[in-house]
């Protein structure tokens, strides 16, 4: 299992993320805000409403923190 987390500085729920990942043993690529990408990309990618993080899992979109909480609840990882 493979993801990317798109994140940015100062984020809680980025940190949280990269916690789970961490603590999952899931490799991942971090994309971070200002380095990797601007606001517009990330908004021409996830949509106007999308909030940080948002996180992809073996090149799917998932979505932001709750939503990748679900994902590993549903494939009882967690």
């Amino acid at each position: 299992m493979n993801a990317i987390l798109y994140s940015k500085e100062k984020c809680q729920e980025c940190d949280r993320a990269r916690y789970l990942l961490e603590s999952l043993s899931v490799s991942y690529l971090e994309y971070k805000l200002g380095t990797d990408y601007d606001e517009k990309q990330f908004r021409a990618e996830f949509g106007g409403r999308a909030e940080f993080p948002q996180v992809a899992i073996d090149y799917k979109h998932i979505g932001g923190l709750k939503e990748t909480l679900q994902y590993f609840k549903e494939k009882e990882l967690i």
